[in-house]
């Protein structure tokens, strides 16, 4: 089951991916986790 395209990730919780990213000891799985989350954060408004 796919998930609709309209859903996108929060701020927090985008945030909480970046610093998951950005670490030295996370799993390569939980980096995994957390760049996909991060695909599906909307653009910055300008």
């Amino acid at each position: 089951m796919s998930k609709p395209k309209n859903e996108t990730t929060s701020a927090r919780a985008a945030s909480a991916a970046s610093r998951t990213l950005k670490s030295p000891t996370a799993s390569k799985d939980a980096k995994t986790a957390a760049g996909s989350a991060l695909t599906q954060k909307p653009d910055r408004k300008k």
